[in-house]
Order: C-alpha cells, then sequence, then structure tokens
C-alpha cells in the first residue's frame, strides 16, 4: 500500500535500532514522511551508513521523556506511530534490569499518553515480543495465551504489551501490538547473539562461540519481513479501527536450536570450523517459538523470505560490512 505511505507523517522510535534500520528503510521506499527518535549517535548503523538520516528528521532524545514526545507528534504533526524504543539483550536486562524495565515500561506509557493527548494520532503500531509470554506448558504461543514473563527482559515486555492494550481499551488509542521471535539481519552489532556472532567469527577465521549449551529452541525472523510486518499492522489497523487492543505473532513457524541455526551459517558460508559451546547462558526459557495463524487469517500476512534467503542476505551483508572478499 505505497499510496498509505506516500507523505504520510510518520513517528519511528528506535529507529537506529536493528528492525528500525530496515523499518525506515521501507518506509522512504514508499514516500513517508518520517521523524526518528534517535538516543545514540552509532555511526556504523544503516541509518548512518547508507544516509537514510539524511532523508528522514531526527529528533535526539530519550523514549521516557514524554514532554518531548508530545512537542514531536504536535509539532510534525505525526499521525502514525511505530514504537521500536527498547533495549533488547537477555544479558543486558539480566544484569541491569532497571535500565531495562525504566526504558521498555516507561518509555511505553510516555508514548502512548503523548499519543493520548495527540487529537492527530491515527494509528499506533507497538513491538512488543514473544518474550512477553514467559514460560508456558502448551506450544507455540498464541495470542489468547497470558502474559507472564518472570525474568526481568520478559517482565519488561509483559508489561510494555499490557500497557498498549490499557491504552487502547481504556483511552480508546488506536493501538496495535506485534509479536515476533527473534530477530536477525543485518545491521545487528551486538556480536554476542548467535547470527552476527557466528558470521563475524567465520569471517575472522575463528571459532564461533555458543554461550548457552546449543538446545535452545527459538523463532528466528528476518528483519526485512519485520518491518514488512509493521507496515501491515498500521495499513490494516487504518482499514478496520476494530483491531486496536488486539495482539498478532509474526513468525516462520519453522523454530530451531540454537545449534541448527550457527549450523546453517556455517553451511552456508562453506565453513570447517567446529562451534565453541560454552554453556554459560542462565535465567533464559528453554522452549519459545509462535503461531501466526492469526496473522496469516486476520492480516492475509506471510513472511517475504525463508530462512536460508534471510540468512544468505545477512550473510552478504556482513561481509560487505566488515570488508572482507570471499568467492
Amino acid at each position: 500500500m505505497k499510496d498509505f505511505w506516500l507523505d504520510r507523517p510518520t513517528f519511528v522510535t528506535g529507529g537506529a535500532g536493528l528492525v528500525g534500520q530496515w523499518l525506515v528503510r521501507r518506509l522512504l521506499s514508499m514516500g513517508a514522511d518520517v521523524v526518528c527518535l534517535v538516543r545514540d549517535w552509532v555511526p556504523q548503523s544503516e541509518l548512518v551508513r547508507k544516509g537514510l538520516l539524511d532523508q528522514v528528521k531526527v529528533v535526539r532524545g530519550d523514549v521516557r521523556d514524554q514532554a518531548l514526545l508530545e512537542r514531536v507528534l504536535g509539532e510534525y504533526e505525526i499521525d502514525t506511530v511505530i514504537h521500536l524504543a527498547a533495549q533488547t539483550t537477555v544479558p543486558v536486562a539480566n544484569r541491569n534490569s532497571v535500565s531495562t524495565l525504566e526504558t521498555n515500561i516507561a518509555g511505553t506509557w510516555a508514548l502512548l499518553e503523548a499519543c493520548r493527548r495527540s487529537p492527530l494520532i491515527r494509528q499506533v503500531v507497538v513491538a512488543s515480543s514473544d518474550k512477553a509470554y514467559g514460560e508456558q506448558p502448551e506450544l507455540p504461543y498464541r495470542e489468547e495465551m497470558p502474559l507472564q514473563g518472570r525474568n526481568p527482559y520478559d517482565v519488561s515486555k509483559s508489561c510494555m504489551d499490557l500497557i498498549a492494550q490499557m491504552y487502547a481499551h481504556t483511552y480508546q488509542v488506536p493501538v496495535v501490538i506485534s509479536r515476533c521471535g527473534n530477530f536477525y539481519g543485518g545491521g545487528d552489532l551486538n556480536w554476542n547473539r548467535i547470527v552476527p556472532g557466528t558470521i563475524r567469527a567465520i569471517l575472522r577465521g575463528r571459532r564461533p562461540v555458543i554461550r548457552s549449551d546449543g538446545r535452545y529452541v527459538r523463532d528466528y525472523f528476518y528483519v526485512e519481513d519485520g518491518a514488512a510486518a509493521y507496515t501491515l499492522l498500521a495499513e490494516k489497523l487504518a482499514e478496520n479501527r476494530a483491531l486496536s487492543g488486539e495482539a498478532f505473532n509474526f513468525s516462520n513457524e519453522a523454530p530451531l536450536t540454537v545449534l541448527e541455526l550457527a549450523g546453517k551459517i556455517i553451511e552456508l558460508m562453506e565453513s570447517e570450523l567446529e562451534l565453541d559451546i560454552r554453556n554459560e547462558a542462565t535465567n533464559e526459557i528453554r522452549y519459545q517459538y509462535l503461531s501466526a495463524e492469526k496473522a496469516r487469517r486476520i492480516l492475509g500476512w506471510e513472511p517475504l523470505f525463508t530462512l536460508e534467503e534471510g540468512l544468505k542476505r545477512t550473510i552478504a551483508w556482513y561481509r560487505d560490512f566488515l570488508g572482507e572478499s570471499y568467492a
């Protein structure tokens, strides 16, 4: 729906993050008038490397600053908000829960309160996570299951998800919620994550490190599919206001163990390196994966990329980024 986005004043929080970079690229390709909230200057990010920041309006600040958010929504006459800003790393949350809780929970209510006070807001997309479900007795996760995070990151996502539902049901803010699996793709500079860490290690000729025992099961969701899911949610909410307050899972519905994913990367990169399995992970749920049946049925959604296609594009990005040249 490129016509939907043409000249649409759109506010993206977390635009410099992994998925945010690809979302901004997608919105610009469809002609949106994009305003980005950026906290930190990261010169290696796609926004900077590809000159995307030169094509958007940039607001420097913190997502917890409600006064700033109200100013942005008002002065730029924002119509659509896509809220991605968050502390997204589980080990960081385990080490420093307060900063994660403040950013993910307080940042969400600050933004949604600002949206509630703005008469111009028509659509708000809030990025929750599969982690919001916590540990469930049945798999895959479905949207009707309770949100019951127990560890710091999971709790932060459960709370922000419930807060988004509260603003939809109590204050009629037009909010729809996404719950996605583990994102991967070019632009992820957190080398402790399995995909970028494995790719970089292979390109450097080192054994890839697996910090868990490698048997944790997850959904792995390509960033460009994530960006497409967020824009689709805004479009569908514009068509049908009754979707406000609803949550949708997005997944390729092909869960893998960490060992299987790392093995796939090694295979695609034609490497003979062996994994360095350290079994150090703590406070993480063993099995997490999603059903995307509701998104397929109600939104007509389907992924644009298979896992292999997404990994090939990701590997190509890191080869370019790290300045390596391989046949």
